[in-house]
């Protein structure tokens, strides 16, 4: 099959994306597809050849991607692009991906993961992997996700959405509850998010999200252990247990540098316990409308409660990443489980015509 696989844009998860469509591109190489890797915001202003010719690069357009330790500077990105035009697509980016047999989503964060690709996408007929454009909005959305949470009977901690600026901020430092985790309303990877256990880290951390909109959620803080559980297809996935590192919590840096914490897989939790969280995964799964696969991360507490705060539909692939974790416990290996991805993505799209 000839595969774009489109990743980077211009999320704050940028970094994270490229990671994962290097690696996805060379997992469908490996499996005898032609792959072409293409970033999404900066296009293809390089490429001097006809578009179809991509899919026969030798390398698949593959560079060496690296996740730094702090968030890309997405100004620097616009500014690196010769191309001034507002869109988010680069330079032949649709006419590229109008080409492929399939486009292999490796993007995070919004402009990815937020349905508004996946809608571009569904309009002029290009085929792709994951969730259709409604239910990655409505899984982005942490307030929407919240509310299908609870209507679907998945435990989920006591929340509140809130749309806020500067002058707010005093008042709302006084009546929130404390702890307390604040994150933006589509943040990822741990962008946007902060944990505050005083008045004054409050404060700082509304003032710090402003940078974002000023549209959080802000939930009761669970302590407890950080697990997550994957959906591929029907079938929840093992759980993975993150162990950050003493006096640290799972943040973008933990994810994704090395020693940054400890992953275990399969978590050394009870086949109870196990079993309620990935129950609870498939049916978060599917009353949001998602399809092929997701990943959703838990907290279990103390009482051995597990509370659900979050789904994600293009969970991360790079080598870090939970969800290989996941399949490998399995036996599906990288390479097989982008080759499942692909599989149950062709079928989505058949089911759909």
């Amino acid at each position: 099959m000839k595969i774009i696989v489109l990743a980077g844009g211009l999320s704050p998860e940028r970094q994270v994306s490229l990671v994962s469509g290097q690696n996805i591109c060379r997992a469908l190489r490996g499996l005898g597809h032609q792959a072409a890797l293409v970033d999404m915001f900066l296009g293809l202003e390089d490429w001097t050849g006809p578009l179809e010719a991509i899919f026969s690069a030798p390398d698949g357009l593959c560079r060496e991607h690296h996740i730094h330790t702090e968030e890309p500077d997405l100004q620097a990105v616009r500014r690196s692009r010769a191309d001034p035009s507002p869109s988010l697509f680069g330079p032949h980016v649709l006419e590229v991906c109008a080409l492929a047999d399939m486009v292999f989503l490796g993007l995070h964060g919004e402009c990815g993961e937020d349905g508004r690709v996946q809608a571009a996408f569904d309009l002029m007929g290009i085929p792709y992997t994951g969730a259709g454009h409604l239910p990655s909005g409505m899984a982005m959305n942490k307030a929407v996700a919240k509310q299908i949470m609870e209507r679907a009977g998945v435990l989920t901690p006591p929340w509140r959405e809130l749309v806020y600026r500067a002058e707010d901020i005093p008042r709302l430092t006084g009546e929130l509850p404390l702890p307390c985790a604040v994150k933006t309303i589509n943040g990822g990877s741990s962008l946007g998010m902060a944990l505050p256990d005083t008045r004054e880290e409050l404060a700082d951390a509304l003032r710090d999200m402003l940078r974002f909109g000023g549209h959080v959620v802000v939930e009761r803080k669970i302590r407890g252990r950080d697990l997550t559980v994957g959906v591929l297809g029907d079938t929840y996935l093992p759980a993975v247990e993150m162990i950050p590192q003493p006096g640290a919590y799972f943040d973008y840096a933990a994810k994704y540098q090395a020693g940054g914490s400890q992953e275990v897989c399969p978590a050394p939790i009870t086949e109870e316990q196990w079993r309620t969280m990935g129950e609870a995964t498939v049916r978060l799964h599917r009353a949001l409308g998602l399809e092929v696969y997701s990943r959703a991360d838990f907290v279990l507490d103390e009482d051995g409660r597990a509370w659900c705060l979050e789904i994600n539909t293009l969970p991360g692939m790079t080598p870090g990443s939970l969800l290989p974790k996941e399949a490998a416990a399995v036996g599906l290996s990288y390479q097989d489980l982008c080759g499942r991805i692909l599989e149950l993505s062709l079928e989505k799209m058949t089911k759909g015509r």
